[in-house]
């Protein structure tokens, strides 16, 4: 009887993918460490295998998250007219639209500036930690879903210039000096689409212990979550 090695997965068992650029449907071979596969008509890059795939995604929400807690904790800006000085932070301003009848505008500027980036730092951080000593548990998948379902709610950088056109609007009637605060949410409005430009869900989703081997499911997901990066 002889022993033979398994035979490497066919082509035609990769999971198809559409080109972001030309929608050319090809599959993707498996690639090795420092490999990529580029489009057949295009050329463009469709899929990329660093030395260290989550190293840089992993930095960058370790920083994303101190930083956010900077904005969240210190003042956005400080305030003087007429001899009257004021200052707030993001929750500040939030509690005050509260109290001046804005309950929804209230409302949505915590969920998008406190609470979905906060779950979306936060579940990406856990798996990320995870993923250095595969294989993962199944129900990280789960964390991993939800954390990119949080990503596009994080909205710092609509925040953002919708206070630099309020500042300019007041910069006649009042002295504004910007805080702290205002920096690190400058900063978070590029650290989030960092994250989300480094981060390939397909590397954690193969160092996932399936429950019941479900690969396909797996790799249903994470050409979904490429193709959402690509729009």
């Amino acid at each position: 009887m002889n022993n033979q090695a398994p035979a490497a997965p066919a082509a035609s068992a990769q999971p198809l993918m559409a080109c972001q650029e030309c929608d050319l449907l090809q599959r993707i071979p498996p690639l090795p460490v420092g490999g990529k596969a580029r489009c057949a008509r295009c050329n463009f890059v469709l899929a990329a295998r660093p030395t260290d795939p989550l190293q840089l995604p992993l930095i960058l929400t370790l920083t994303a998250l101190i930083v956010f807690i900077v904005a969240n904790a210190m003042p956005l800006m400080d305030l003087a007219a007429v001899g009257r000085y004021a200052s707030t932070t993001i929750l500040g301003g939030a509690r005050q639209m509260w109290l001046d009848g804005e309950r929804i505008t209230a409302v949505v500027v915590v969920f998008c500036a406190v609470i979905a980036p906060a779950c979306h730092l936060l579940l990406m951080l856990v798996v990320l930690l995870a993923a250095r000593r595969p294989p993962l548990p199944h129900w990280s998948g789960e964390l991993l879903r939800w954390g990119l379902h949080m990503q596009p709610w994080a909205m710092y950088d609509v925040m953002l210039l919708g206070i630099l056109v309020a500042l300019i609007k007041i910069a006649e009637l009042a002295t504004v000096n910007p805080g702290v605060g205002m920096y690190a949410m400058g900063l978070l409005a590029v650290l989030l689409p960092a994250i989300a430009v480094t981060f390939d869900a397909r590397e954690v989703w193969k160092r996932v212990a399936w429950k019941h081997g479900d690969d396909l499911a797996a790799a249903a997901f994470a050409e979904e979550n490429s193709a959402e990066r690509g729009r």
